[in-house]
């Protein structure tokens, strides 16, 4: 989970890229990113009949399948020290200590985005895996989340800055599948976007730790922005500008299930 290297720009408010530091990030991760049952049945299906999988950019273990063989790779000893899995290993995803279609299937999770070579990470996924699960966020779907519009606009582009162009990832994995997930209003893994019908929880210092977006910010850059939240839930001026999401299930706001490789399903090795 490395990003490109970078600075914030001084005295501008723009962002540029730097390293979220998973060795920080991670401690009480996993407390705050419980996997959701629903996505977990969605990687699931997208991972098919696969009983030897390869879980890039692991992290904590979340929306592993709990059949077959799993393996671990992450490079953040913190990270990997949460995970409670017995088959671990410390690797980026440019540089996987892996056989050649060790596995039957690759997946990665929120994870991309931190790779420093998106090409090379693809590339080794698609080298040791007959099949490739990617779950990301597409930086072109319209719809943003209000904190960044609203709150703290300069997030919401540095956000699509880091992520890959869905389209270019579709075509580096030669994808035959892309599967929208709408967010439920009562997601359990922690990442900004579950929070898109309980605004109370960004007042949470514990919940921004797990955010690597918020990692990134340099020191106070959003605590106006965490006022002005603040006083909008208290004199009920967020909850009127928001009556129509606080009426709605499930938002999708252009995260993707991208399915790349063979079709196991009538062969998969035992």
């Amino acid at each position: 989970m490395i990003a490109p290297a970078g600075k914030f720009a001084g005295g501008s408010g723009s962002l540029h890229h730097r390293p979220a530091d998973f060795d920080i990030i991670g401690a009480g991760y996993s407390h705050v990113r419980r996997a959701d049952p629903r996505l977990t049945a969605a990687i699931a299906d997208a991972l098919g009949p696969a009983r030897r999988i390869l879980n890039v950019g692991a992290g904590a273990g979340s929306y592993e399948p709990g059949m077959g063989e799993v393996v671990a790779a992450e490079p953040s000893s913190v990270m990997l020290g949460q995970h409670p899995g017995r088959c671990r290993v410390q690797a980026a995803a440019e540089a996987l200590p892996c056989g050649t279609a060790r596995f039957d299937a690759a997946m990665a999770t929120l994870t991309v985005h931190h790779w420093s070579d998106l090409r090379g990470g693809v590339d080794e996924m698609r080298r040791v895996s007959r099949r490739q699960v990617v779950f990301t966020w597409d930086p072109d779907h319209e719809r943003e989340l209000w904190l960044h519009s609203e709150y703290v606009p300069e997030m919401a582009a540095f956000e699509r800055s880091r992520f890959p162009a869905l389209g270019r990832l579709v075509e580096l994995l030669d994808a035959h599948r892309v599967v929208p997930f709408g967010i439920p209003h009562d997601f359990s893994d922690g990442f900004q976007h579950a929070f898109w019908r309980r605004p109370e929880v960004f007042l949470d210092p514990r919940i921004r730790a797990a955010s690597s977006l918020f990692a990134v910010l340099p020191p106070g850059f959003v605590d106006s922005a965490l006022e002005q939240l603040r006083a909008d839930l208290a004199s009920g001026v967020w909850a009127e500008r928001h009556r129509e999401l606080l009426a709605s299930d499930v938002v999708d706001y252009g995260y993707r299930i991208v399915v790349a490789g063979e079709d196991l399903n009538d062969d998969v090795r035992t």
